[in-house]
């Protein structure tokens, strides 16, 4: 028993001994990193007062105004052939040091953007025909007093009404920018959201909007065997562009033949007139902000049933307003639901299923769209995928006789 006892004692002792050894060595090791981090903290702050004793000296030379020697240790020598060379600074006169604080204060100001150039006004612009007005602004055709835009001497611009915040037309610029470039949609070429009147400068058109272009040819229109051809093509390049907008994420919100511009019908029809347009990858939902007594405030005989009650506008609504557009241009741009007089009457016959009826000159096909585009409830519409995929097959069957549509289009356009 008792040689038990002493032998766990002795091995109790030894743990003991080793522990305490690891201990010291642990000791050790800390005492040396802090040793070390001293001595770099100590260096480090004879650096700091020496760097703080030298530029003290140079400030006080250049107060007392006397000249201050550079060594070649120093710098790079002026002249490699005298490498001893040395740069004497003359004593600062009051000018001179009012150019070195200015100089000095240019340097911390580099970070900020520079200034751009200001940017097209109104009096750069001779308006020449109003194209169309709206509740936020007007549309003009105008020529480039000085210059050009972008080499367009002949634009098309947009003049805020007053009222129109310089955020708003900021925001149709986003809207208009990140749309970039595409065939059928009107192209932004310059702006002034700086100082009113703001001032959006887009590319020309040559004929204003669809509206006034099918009233005005409505004779001409009307007799040509080949309408339904030309009004399916205007259709198609109307669905082009809105399937842009939709691959941007961009919702028009204002789709009407009143926004829709004509350079040769039916072959380059632009979508246009961005006020109301919505970027929905800015936005947490797609419910409008809009109040219910703002409601006049936006095109209500264009506008879903979804909205009304909902508040809820998405590319499905756009769907809708295209169906809309196609009755307009097939009843040559007459006003949706002529027979209703006031807001609340059209916001009631909506939402109770009432629909804008088709012309009987109207062909099937397109007749059958309409009537898809305003299907409830709004995930039962085609997208604008499948509208241009329509459009596509309609236009091929009527392939035979479209170099035909084309000679009469321009013709009737020149006349």
């Amino acid at each position: 028993m008792e040689k038990n006892m002493s032998s766990s004692d002795n091995c109790t002792n030894s743990n003991h001994q080793s522990n305490a050894a690891s201990l010291d060595n642990i000791h050790y090791i800390l005492i040396c990193i802090s040793a070390f981090t001293i001595l770099i903290t100590i260096l480090f702050a004879i650096l700091c007062f020496k760097k703080y004793q030298s530029l003290n000296r140079t400030i006080q030379q250049l107060r007392q105004g006397k000249p201050m020697t550079v060594s070649s240790q120093d710098s790079p020598p002026l002249n490699p052939a005298s490498p001893q060379s040395v740069l004497l600074m003359p004593p600062l006169d009051s000018s001179s040091e009012s150019r070195l604080q200015k100089s000095r204060q240019s340097v911390r100001l580099l970070w900020r953007p520079s200034q751009q150039n200001p940017r097209v006004t109104r009096t750069d612009l001779n308006l020449i025909q109003l194209i169309k007005a709206g509740r936020e602004g007007a549309f003009y055709k105008a020529r480039m007093l000085r210059g050009t835009c972008k080499g367009h001497s002949l634009v098309t611009c947009k003049i805020a009404k007053e009222g129109v915040t310089s955020k708003q037309m900021e925001t149709e610029v986003s809207i208009m920018r990140k749309l970039v470039y595409h065939k059928n949609v009107l192209q932004l070429l310059d702006w002034n959201t700086a100082e009113e009147p703001f001032v959006l400068i887009m590319e020309f058109v040559s004929y204003g909007t669809l509206r006034s272009f099918v009233q005005t040819h409505q004779d001409k229109l009307s007799a040509d065997p080949e309408i339904q051809n030309l009004f399916a093509i205007a259709s198609y390049h109307i669905a082009l562009a809105m399937e842009h907008l939709r691959s941007k994420m961009v919702v028009h919100c204002d789709l009407a033949l009143r926004n829709i511009l004509v350079s040769r019908f039916p072959w380059e029809i632009k979508v246009a007139e961005f006020g109301l347009a919505r970027d929905l990858t800015r936005m947490r939902s797609r419910r409008s902000t809009r109040k219910k007594q703002h409601r006049e405030r936006v095109p209500l005989r264009w506008y879903p049933p979804e909205y009304f009650r909902n508040s809820y506008y998405s590319f499905k609504g756009d769907v809708w307003a295209f169906g809309v557009v196609l009755w307009e241009m097939q009843t040559f741009g007459s006003l949706p639901y002529p027979n209703l007089e006031t807001s609340d009457q059209v916001v009631y016959h909506i939402c109770a299923g009432a629909r804008n009826v088709g012309p009987d000159s109207c062909r099937p096909e397109i007749l059958q769209i309409m009537k898809d585009c305003w299907l409830e409830p709004y995930t039962a519409r085609p997208s604008f995928n499948d509208l241009v995929r329509i459009l596509e097959s309609i236009i091929e069957n009527d392939s035979d006789y479209v170099d035909v549509v084309d000679q009469r289009s321009m013709s009737a356009a020149e006349d």
